[in-house]
C-alpha cells in the first residue's frame, strides 16, 4: 500500500492491493516548495509518521495536535474568522529525502505538514491551504482508518 498526491489535479490516490481509491484535496495556496515558512506544500517522498485523533468526534478541533474539546460549527467559525481549522483527524508527514524534504530548513515534519480535515464549506480541488493537505472530514476518517503509520506518500506536481 502507498499514497500518491497529484498537486496539479488536487487528487490523493490510495493504492491498495485490491485497487485504488481517490480523494479530492486542497494543497497550498502558495504552490509547491519545501522551505520552512514558505506556506507551500512540500514535494517528494514522505511517510505518515504519526496518526492523531483516533476516535475523535467528527469536526473535532485540533490546535497544536491536541483536541481542544471544541466541535467545529459555523457559529464557532464566526467567532474565530482567521483560524486555520484542523479538524477530525491528523496524519503527520515526515520527509524521506535529506536536503529535499527532510532535515534543516526543508524538514516537512518540523514544518508541521499534515493531511487533515477541514470545514465542509471549504472547496476541494482548489489550492487554498497554508501548506498542509486538506480533506473532507469523512474522507480523512476513511483514509486514517485505511493507512498505518509508516505508509509512504509521494507528492508530485
Amino acid at each position: 500500500m502507498h499514497l500518491q498526491l497529484n498537486i496539479k489535479q488536487q487528487v490523493l490516490t490510495v493504492h491498495l492491493p485490491e485497487g485504488s481509491r481517490q480523494f479530492h484535496v486542497s494543497t497550498a495556496f502558495n504552490g509547491v516548495g519545501e522551505k520552512s515558512g514558505s506556506g507551500c506544500t512540500p514535494r517528494g517522498l514522505h511517510i505518515i509518521r504519526a496518526k492523531i485523533g483516533e476516535n475523535s468526534p467528527l469536526n473535532s478541533v485540533f490546535v497544536g495536535r491536541r483536541f481542544t474539546g471544541e466541535i467545529y460549527t459555523p457559529d464557532l467559525a464566526k467567532l474565530n474568522p482567521k483560524r486555520d481549522w484542523i479538524l477530525t483527524r491528523i496524519l503527520w508527514l515526515s520527509g524521506k529525502e535529506p536536503n529535499r524534504n527532510r532535515l534543516g530548513s526543508v524538514d516537512s515534519m518540523q514544518r508541521y505538514i499534515y493531511i487533515h480535515g477541514t470545514p465542509d464549506t471549504e472547496p476541494m480541488g482548489v489550492a487554498l491551504s497554508h501548506g498542509c493537505i486538506r480533506m473532507r472530514n469523512l474522507d480523512v476518517i476513511e483514509l486514517f482508518d485505511l493507512v498505518p503509520v509508516g505508509t509512504e506518500l509521494l507528492i508530485e506536481e
